[in-house]
């Protein structure tokens, strides 16, 4: 068989041909390497092999480069290369070393599908099992950017949640190199992620083909930006976001089409997550004003408790209970009385610190614990400003009302050690307010006579 027959054998097998000298230098290509590497057979001959190995892939090939020289042929080598339009191509090579010309000999596959298949295949495994496992939606986010970064470049990555009720978008998570997370935005501001969760349409931004000018990215704008709408039953409930600032990190259409495929599975992932932590908030929290049910109080109530035990310091426990409430039921109706407890909840907790504690222990009572308190006197402090707080009028539909609490106060550890001790100081000295007419903080232990106000709690003026 004749040189050129041959030659044009080798050009039509579908995998490429390579011959390297002891420099590691192309001495010939196939033409199927132009198909796979992108580059004509002309353009690398004389070039270096390994300067077209993908860097994280260059030891270990110069490592198996050496093996085969020294007579230890491979036959399912993979490594990845960058091709000349930049992306990454994933290949097989089966090689070996020939003594007598002194050149290494090699075929390479390109299993850039096989491994995309692998991936996406992995990928959704990875995500279930993540909605399973992850004990809140941080971590599931965190675990769904590990995800996408073994899928693609993911660097600078954010997920964006559309909020139908305020017509927003807000950014849970948010992971990137120049800008921090930006607050909630309005849809109607304009933007790419905006117009990817308006139009559930995938977006592909790369200076060959710019966005409109007029769609700003979310913070700094980026040279590469890849965004894909989060579709739930039809619905669009957010976007999930790549983006790059340099040359170096590029997106194709074989990235959109990547992240589009495990879009769907994230979405279910974040509903799950979500509506396990509905249920969550809702077995821990008062349906009426959403504050913490006597459960969870109770719960942040030992763990401060054990906190103070072992550390030091001072709490106070606050018993508050509405005067008169009943009145409001029966003149006005119980929706005016709910509305009331709302607002008096809001009150209260808009009057606390953070790290502070409120809840509802039923009907119209509720609790505050105050913690890394300095003195005493600052139980006293806040509990007046509450009282006083909630003194102000209310505004109830067409009714205003007035309304007055009755406040006890038990502090750790002057007036007991446990949660049982503190809950009956505080919620016997509640009552002694009530006995002498309401309106007024008292705390555990005093034996002061506590003065009347004239007010007439709980009724409408």
């Amino acid at each position: 068989m004749d040189t050129a027959l041959l030659n044009k054998i080798m050009d039509l097998l579908w995998d490429a041909i390579c011959v390297v000298d002891t420099e590691g230098r192309y001495v010939f290509v196939s033409a199927a390497y132009e198909r796979i590497f992108g580059y004509k057979p002309d353009e690398v001959i004389g070039r270096r092999m390994i300067d077209l190995v993908h860097p994280d892939d260059r030891e270990a090939t110069l490592e198996v480069a050496s093996a085969i020289m020294a007579g230890h042929p491979q036959s399912h080598f993979q490594n990845r290369y960058i091709r000349k339009d930049g992306s990454v191509v994933h290949i097989m090579w089966s090689a070996r070393w020939s003594e007598t010309e002194q050149m290494r000999i090699a075929v390479a596959r390109d299993i850039t599908a096989l491994k995309r298949a692998e991936s996406m295949t992995a990928a959704l495994h990875a995500i279930s099992e993540a909605a399973h496992t992850a004990d809140n939606l941080p971590t599931l986010y965190e675990e769904i950017h590990r995800i996408v970064g073994a899928l693609l470049p993911a660097g600078n990555f954010f997920v964006a949640l559309y909020d139908p009720l305020h017509n927003e978008m807000t950014f849970p998570y948010f992971v990137d190199e120049r800008d921090d997370t930006p607050p909630a935005q309005s849809m109607d501001a304009g933007s790419l992620t905006a117009q990817v969760i308006r139009s559930g349409q995938a977006l592909l931004v790369t200076p060959g083909a710019p966005s409109d000018p007029s769609l700003p990215v979310i913070g700094t704008d980026a040279l590469h930006w890849l965004g894909v709408p989060l579709c739930s039953q039809g619905i669009t409930v957010g976007a999930l976001v790549v983006q790059s600032y340099s040359d170096a990190t590029r997106y194709t259409e074989a990235d959109k089409e990547l992240l589009q495929f495990v879009s769907t599975q994230v979405a279910a992932a974040i509903e799950r997550k979500q509506a396990e932590a509905r249920l969550h908030h809702i077995a821990r929290h008062d349906p009426l004003t959403d504050l913490a049910n006597r459960d969870l109080f109770h719960q942040q109530f030992e763990s401060a408790l054990e906190n103070v035990s072992r550390f030091g310091g001072n709490l106070a426990l606050l018993y508050i209970d509405l005067d008169k409430f009943k009145l409001v039921n029966d003149r006005y109706g119980h929706h005016t009385g709910d509305l009331l407890l709302c607002e008096v909840a809001q009150r209260i907790r808009s009057h606390l610190r953070e790290g502070d504690v409120v809840g509802r222990m039923g009907g119209d009572e509720f609790v505050v614990l105050l913690c890394r308190l300095q003195s005493l006197a600052d139980s006293i402090s806040v509990a007046e400003k509450l009282r006083a707080a909630i003194h102000e009028p209310f505004q109830l539909g067409d009714h205003m009302l007035h309304a007055s609490v009755s406040i006890g106060v038990a502090t750790y550890p002057l007036h007991g050690r446990t949660s049982r001790e503190l809950s009956r100081a505080a919620d016997a000295a509640m009552y002694q307010v009530k006995e002498f007419g309401g309106n007024r903080v008292r705390i555990a232990g005093d034996t002061d006579k506590p003065v009347q106000d004239k007010a007439a709690p709980g009724l409408g003026r």
